[in-house]
């Protein structure tokens, strides 16, 4: 081999070794924590404060979310009635019990292999998680949404994306994140986290947040207040009344209305009820009905005082009371 490379001026004999170098598949190394999106937590100081910040009653089950090695298990423990770990990777998971056997000194720890997304969670009292990035969003929707409530969770998330769910009206950052988060809880930014706190280090900073829920939900249509806030942030420095008069919202809205109007049934004669369905408005033709739409449209922005309004400025309690003003008029997002 040495011949041949040596008939080629400066080609080097290629290093044969640097296979023998290669971890075996079955040991956890740096290149695959990382291709999973695993950074653990490396700093005590500030796995000392998560648990701190959990505040922790003796009779608190919680959940821990993405427990790697146990490092934040190991604290958890030491506070809880029990801890209740979902980690995804099997090697992991077999290291934690591996580290805590018999469920740790008083049996308090159940491990969970499976992925926490499509896993049924069982109760608890405290969730506590260092997440992989790329499922913030779908476990925060899921977090939110578990019944029975839970006291508060503490989490782990990219910096930009907790700013995001702490941001108010007004702020850069606020958007659609922001408000539904805080329609259903809230959130308190506690530490900044360097990337050098982890093992392997992230591209990206970090910070913790903290969540608690509201006691009552608002009794609305979560998906009919997901499609007027949806809609409300597609243009978010545009007036409401920009965004409500283009040609495609309005074409939606008036076909929605003339859906949910048709599938409404009056009460019977003599029989109490709620208000008749609006009718239709394609009585006196396609673009008849369209232009009364947009102008009952425009009439709800103007009696609540929002058509000159902006999204990036309005809190909760407008998009309550708009989604109330319209479903009263007869118009749905759903």
């Amino acid at each position: 081999r040495l011949q041949q490379y040596s008939r080629t001026p400066g080609r080097m004999p290629k290093d044969m070794s640097r296979k023998a170098d290669k971890a075996p598949a079955r040991f956890v190394t740096m290149e695959n924590m990382k291709s999973r999106g695993q950074h653990f937590l490396a700093n005590p100081l500030i796995i000392q404060a998560i648990v701190d910040k959990a505040d922790i009653k003796p009779s608190d089950i919680v959940l821990e979310v993405g427990p790697g090695a146990g490092a934040l298990t190991a604290k958890l423990l030491e506070k809880a009635k029990k801890v209740i770990a979902i980690e995804l990777d099997s090697r992991w998971a077999a290291e934690l019990h591996k580290r805590f056997p018999a469920g740790g000194p008083g049996g308090q720890l159940s491990v969970i292999n499976n992925d926490v997304l499509r896993v049924d969670w069982p109760y608890f009292d405290v969730c506590v998680a260092n997440l992989p990035y790329q499922i913030s969003a779908p476990f925060t929707n899921k977090l939110l949404m578990h019944r029975p409530l839970f006291k508060c969770a503490v989490l782990m998330y990219q910096r930009e994306f907790a700013m995001r769910l702490c941001a108010k009206p007004g702020d850069e950052l606020y958007c659609r994140l922001s408000v539904n988060t805080s329609l259903l809880s809230e959130v308190q930014h506690l530490i900044k986290v360097g990337k050098n706190n982890f093992k392997p280090p992230p591209k990206v900073e970090s910070s913790v947040v903290k969540i608690t829920p509201r006691g009552t939900p608002p009794p609305i249509n979560f998906v009919e207040w997901d499609g007027l806030v949806r809609l409300c942030f597609g243009r978010k420095n545009k007036t409401l009344g920009a965004i409500f008069r283009q040609k495609d919202v309005i074409d939606i809205m008036h076909t929605n209305f003339n859906t949910h109007a048709a599938l409404a049934k009056p009460p019977a004669a003599g029989v109490a009820g709620p208000a008749p369905a609006p009718v239709a408005m394609d009585e006196d033709g396609a673009s008849s009905g369209k232009d009364k739409t947009k102008a009952l449209i425009l009439e709800i922005l103007e009696k609540e005082g929002m058509g000159d309004a902006r999204s990036a400025k309005l809190d909760v309690d407008h998009f309550l009371a708009l989604l109330n003003a319209f479903n009263t008029r007869g118009f749905h997002f759903s």
